[in-house]
């Protein structure tokens, strides 16, 4: 199937498994909400949107593969691969917070081919086709035209699964540099931000491939500066995010090198 009819079908599952959330969101009182670490949650409505998922991708594309942040890896034949983030921002979520994201990567030949990023509350669907741009609900977004730090903000992720001395030291060389870090608590949302032009870039020390795969194919496909990477192996083990508008990629590169160094 070619990947513009893969996207069409997926984007009317994520934008379903949205208003699926959207109902949990509204009645946020009544969820379930277990910790998984520091600053790292999941609740019945994570665990029941991307069930939801699941079944529309199994029921479209029986022999793909699917990885998701919240339930058992399933092995598919077809060489392509579904990773998804059903809730990405729970904390947000979990809080009333409205800027959380359901985020899908499609994956093939170790490459992202298909990235859908979708904001329910704010009803946008970023979109992009590898080789075909990047969409934001039905227009084509420009290319990315930043040329300094001091143009705009940068936004700055954390994880868990690192110290706190990297971000530290990523936001102190941002406003060393003339520039203001930004952080909304979702990766994904922030990547979709950078694409658009939101943001200037972004930089993480650690991400897992649910958060970022869709995200960086967005900004790719954008003009945006990112660093390549080996799908399978982000989906295996995850690793550091950078991207960035071209004027400001280079500098946020050197920022990540120094910050998250050992």
């Amino acid at each position: 199937m070619i990947l513009e009819k893969k996207t069409e079908i997926t984007i009317a599952i994520v934008k379903s498994a949205g208003a699926l959330a959207l109902k949990f969101f509204h009645d946020v009182a009544n969820l379930n909400v277990e910790r998984k670490g520091h600053q790292d949650f999941v609740s019945r409505a994570d665990k029941e949107v991307e069930l939801f998922i699941r079944a529309g991708l199994e029921k479209a594309f029986p022999d793909d593969g699917i990885v998701g942040e919240e339930h058992d890896t399933k092995t598919g034949n077809s060489g392509f691969t579904w990773v998804i983030d059903p809730i990405d921002g729970t904390t947000n979520f979990i809080n009333g917070i409205p800027a959380w994201t359901i985020v899908l990567a499609g994956v093939c030949d170790d490459k992202t081919q298909i990235g859908i990023i979708f904001d329910a509350c704010h009803d946008e669907c970023f979109v992009a086709i590898s080789g075909m741009g990047t969409r934001l609900n039905d227009t084509l977004l420009q290319k990315l035209s930043a040329s300094s730090l001091a143009d705009g903000s940068v936004g700055v992720g954390f994880s868990n699964r690192v110290t706190t001395r990297g971000v530290k030291k990523a936001v102190g060389k941002i406003l060393d540099a003339g520039g203001v870090f930004h952080r909304n608590a979702s990766g994904a949302l922030s990547l979709a931000y950078v694409a658009d032009g939101r943001l200037l870039g972004y930089t993480e020390e650690h991400m897992n491939a649910w958060d970022c795969l869709a995200g960086q194919l967005l900004v790719a496909e954008a003009g945006g500066g990112f660093e390549i990477q080996s799908a399978d192996a982000m989906i295996t083990q995850g690793g550091r995010v950078v991207v960035g508008a071209p004027g400001v990629f280079e500098a946020l590169i050197a920022i990540s090198d120094q910050a998250y160094a050992l």
